[in-house]
């Protein structure tokens, strides 16, 4: 089996401990880490130790015409997403870019001409959308079980307070830039990427970040005939449940974690149709009564079927636990962009999805432009 060379540019949060770890863990045969990029000198000597055989450099520019780089995952800060990138497809590489994967959906369009333009390709690392618990929540609602859906609400909410790079405009951060790739991603793909999707409501606010960008967000988004899709991403909920997706439907509803999901529904003809009446309601002894009934309904509960492998401890917890615990869906991914690299078929998760999860972003920003203090 043919083994995927990479070259990482990034040795952060998301460069070393999301994409490196995976990397790095047991599960992985199919990639070896064959360059990595950092201006820190630390960091590239950390990763001669970490990725055994590779080589390390503090520029990108170094990968200009190596013709054994198969994929350069981008993990750079988020302003430099789409320059990076760009300039590496304009340099015949192709390239995994990190979420968000520009600032405007301008940019994204840019760079998926200027991949095909080189006959390369890009692709936005937006895992969620394989992520086991979207796929099981998209089966669910498939089945008919709680009806026609009327209405999806998602929370990525928590109660922290940030002060580093990702509170402030100019990197291309912020609640929406940074988390929002995700809850948006989820909507989009709810509504089926319709083309008449609109944001019919959004706020954005800052309240607990030291930065002058958003930690809290409310996206209200549709499209005729299509659900409600309420996101919601918000560091100020003291009460957060874990990336929770509600879906209320015609005959039920569906509430699911990453861990798990519980269902409550009726099926027709268990609840016979009660006529219409006109008057008021009375009990046996005429008192007035209320309209209430109690329904036949059914009730589910389980966990998902993979998520024995789900690793929800902090990055440090998890270097100390080992590298082979990790989100599934980041395998999913990778597993599924290998099928596209080495044997060319269709992305899981295409460029243009991505782009348009930055549509809505920039549109967001748009409705609710936040003053510039840095």
């Amino acid at each position: 089996m043919k083994k995927v060379r990479v070259a990482i540019i990034g040795q952060g949060r998301s460069g070393r401990d999301i994409h490196g770890q995976f990397f790095r863990c047991t599960a992985n045969t199919k990639y070896e880490v064959a360059v990595v990029i950092d201006k820190d000198e630390f960091r590239r000597e950390r990763a001669l130790k970490e990725y055994p055989g590779c080589e390390v450099f503090a520029d990108y520019t170094a990968l200009y015409d190596r013709k054994d780089i198969d994929v350069v995952v981008n993990a750079s800060y988020s302003e430099m997403h789409y320059p990076i990138s760009k300039d590496l497809l304009q340099h015949g590489l192709n390239v995994l870019v990190e979420k968000p994967m520009g600032k405007t959906y301008y940019e994204c369009l840019d760079l998926i001409k200027t991949a095909k333009d080189n006959g390369v390709m890009i692709a936005a690392f937006q895992q969620t959308f394989v992520n086991p618990f979207h796929l099981g929540i998209k089966e669910i609602v498939a089945s008919g079980k709680i009806g026609t859906p009327l209405q999806y609400s998602i929370q990525f909410n928590g109660f922290a307070r940030r002060w580093d790079w990702q509170t402030v405009q100019v990197k291309a951060a912020g609640g929406i830039y940074n988390t929002g790739p995700h809850p948006i991603g989820l909507a989009l793909d709810y509504l089926e990427f319709d083309e008449n999707i609109e944001v019919a409501f959004s706020k954005l606010a800052l309240g607990l970040t030291s930065g002058d960008s958003d930690d809290y967000a409310k996206v209200i988004l549709t499209a005729p005939g299509k659900p409600v899709v309420d996101v919601e991403v918000s560091s100020m909920d003291a009460f957060p449940e874990p990336y929770v997706v509600k879906v209320m439907g015609t005959r039920g509803t569906l509430s699911a974690t990453r861990a798990g999901y519980k269902l409550k529904y009726i099926v027709d003809g268990e609840n016979p149709e009660r006529p219409v009446v006109f008057e008021s309601l009375e009990d046996a002894n005429k008192n007035p009564a209320y309209c209430s009934e109690k329904l036949v309904a059914h009730e589910e509960e389980d966990q998902w079927k993979v998520e024995s492998n789900l690793d929800t401890t902090s990055h440090t917890k998890r270097e100390e636990n080992a590298l082979d615990k990790f989100d599934p869906a980041t395998k999913n991914f990778y597993d599924g962009f290998y099928e596209s690299l080495v044997n060319g078929a269709p992305l899981a998760v295409t460029p243009e999805m991505s782009a348009k999860v930055i549509g809505v972003i920039e549109a967001v920003h748009s409705q609710n432009p936040l003053p510039v203090r840095f």
